[in-house]
């Protein structure tokens, strides 16, 4: 009799051993049905941070003139920030330029520019600090964006609410099949947006995409233009409403549903 080459033999005794069973990577029983949600969920969230931009330019008929008139004003800005309680490391420069202008009435002058990114920590001072740095000369202001001191409690309040209303949606399809929510089999997060911030969102694994096709996770927003504020002269009063931030994020729940 001819023999069965050793690595024939060994499936053979594997397949006899599973008892033909094809192994779910979801972890789906044969008892069970699997049912897949996608979910969102929402939470608003007052800002309690403020971040502008805030400098100043300058011309005259050397580069050494015009940079020496925009740090001396720079430092006028910086001291009344200070003043406001602002602390020196939420001043960060952002921007130092120097340029020879060629057009123009400015032609054969010299403009330098400075400019900032301040941190107000406290929105109810935002307005203030706006006002206090052009009262000292700021002639380049723009924002603010806001934004909260801790992103994370506001996007975990709405991963909260999207898991619930995941679970709440399979809850109603057990219920028109006449079966029962038994276990949770896998979640995934799949990002979402923060006011005008991405939220990035887990990646499936190889193996569970082979299983099926996760949603698209939410591509990030275009990215924020600040507005410049209209230049009024010095000391322009600026009033900042903090409104709402809206967390939206999406979630992927896989249940197994039973029999009642």
């Amino acid at each position: 009799m001819k023999s069965l080459p050793i690595f024939a033999l060994a499936a053979s005794v594997l397949l006899s051993a599973c008892g033909g069973t094809v192994y779910d990577p979801r972890g789906v029983e044969k008892s069970e049905t699997l049912l897949s949600v996608s979910a969102s969920g929402q939470a608003d969230t007052r800002p309690d941070e403020a971040q502008f931009q805030a400098g100043v330019q300058n011309w005259a008929g050397n580069a050494e003139a015009a940079s020496q008139a925009t740090q001396e004003d720079i430092a006028e800005i910086v001291s009344a920030l200070r003043e406001l309680g602002i602390e020196e490391d939420d001043i960060q420069t952002s921007a130092v330029n120097v340029q020879r202008i060629d057009w123009g009435d400015r032609r054969g002058q010299f403009q330098a520019a400075n400019t900032l990114t301040v941190r107000v920590r406290d929105i109810d001072k935002a307005g203030a600090a706006v006002t206090a740095a052009t009262g000292v000369g700021a002639n380049i202001v723009s924002g603010p964006d806001l934004r909260m001191s801790d992103p994370e409690a506001a996007a975990n309040t709405a991963y909260a609410n999207a898991y619930a209303a995941a679970l709440s949606r399979a809850e109603a399809y057990a219920k028109a099949a006449g079966m029962e929510v038994s276990r949770v089999l896998y979640i995934r997060d799949a990002g979402g947006e923060q006011g005008n911030r991405w939220l990035a969102g887990a990646q499936a694994t190889a193996m569970e995409a082979a299983a099926y096709a996760p949603p698209p996770a939410v591509p990030p927003p275009p990215p924020m233009r600040t507005q410049p504020m209209p230049e009024q002269g010095n000391g322009v009063s600026a009033t900042i409403m903090p409104g709402q931030t809206t967390s939206a994020v999406t979630v992927q729940v896989d249940f197994a549903l039973v029999e009642t």
